[in-house]
């Protein structure tokens, strides 16, 4: 059977997730104490179980009481509000900031023009915990939304800022409500260039599939826009975490001539292999 695997450009660790496992890995071998992330390093049960088998676990907010000095958090890429930042300090513990520098600049946004007057707009999903520590940098006063369609009463000065993996025309649709609301209207696209780079190759490549395979966590906020994407032009798309998660019958099928493979961007290279590695078995081409 010949077969082609066409491999999205962009796909897998972005700047900011390979830079904080970088940092939490190195972190562990320099120090001798206990080194914790705040919650889950990133969207991918593999290198989070990865991280644990070398002694790094994640802990929430109800740990703090059991932190001490010779202890070692490690903020994660997504960041935290100001407030939590706080908490840990008291507990003595030292602290690495693994925050993507792209959301540190968002957060430092949303903080200026909070004390500034605005009234701050973000665009993306509430319970994403990178939305919930910008939110923490404006007193939590943030107007949170998808596409600004349920907008209205707003004052005249607002700051409109986007989580950096929300898709580009949710970020124009609510600025777009908001010019017709406001007058003053601050507007920053802190969408990650990678992120828009990722999406379009996932989208060109998707057009050509006869599946497409998405591979990364199932709570990743980028890897589902991923899926959606892909599923917009190929109605045969996948989503896993893993080789694991890759049915038998699709890797042997021989009416899927052509097969695209993204993935977010807290899938490491290793996972993204071992997937290309199974469904290559039966394939006699492979373009990327």
């Amino acid at each position: 059977m010949s077969r082609q695997i066409i491999i999205a450009e962009n796909a897998g660790f972005c700047f900011g997730v390979k830079r904080a496992v970088e940092m939490t890995v190195d972190t562990n071998k320099d120090r001798k104490s206990k080194v914790y992330t705040l919650g889950p390093l990133i969207h991918n049960t593999d290198v989070v179980e990865n991280l644990k088998v070398q002694g790094i676990y994640p802990i929430d907010n109800d740990y703090f009481g059991n932190l001490s000095m010779e202890d070692t958090v490690v903020i994660r890429s997504h960041g935290i509000s100001s407030d939590i930042i706080e908490e840990i300090k008291k507990t003595g513990a030292s602290i690495v900031d693994a925050t993507c520098p792209y959301v540190t600049s968002i957060q430092r946004k949303a903080r200026k023009y909070y004390n500034e007057g605005y009234q701050i707009v973000i665009v993306g999903d509430p319970k994403h915990p990178e939305v919930i520590g910008i939110n923490g940098w404006c007193d939590n006063t943030a107007i949170i939304t998808k596409t600004g369609e349920e907008l209205k009463n707003l004052p005249d000065k607002v700051c409109v800022l986007s989580q950096t993996t929300e898709k580009q025309a949710n970020y124009e649709k609510t600025l777009e409500a908001v010019s017709k609301l406001s007058q003053d209207v601050l507007a920053f696209n802190t969408i990650c260039s990678a992120t828009g780079e990722r999406q379009e190759s996932a989208h060109n490549v998707s057009k050509k599939a006869d599946l497409m395979v998405v591979i990364g966590g199932k709570n990743s906020s980028n890897t589902k826009k991923l899926y959606e994407i892909c599923s917009e032009n190929c109605g045969n798309t996948i989503l896993i975490e893993n080789v694991d998660e890759l049915p038998d019958n699709l890797v042997t099928d021989p009416k899927l001539n052509v097969i695209g493979v993204t993935a977010g961007a807290s899938t490491p290279e290793w996972i993204i292999n071992e997937v290309i590695s199974k469904l290559k078995e039966t394939s006699l081409t492979s373009l990327s």
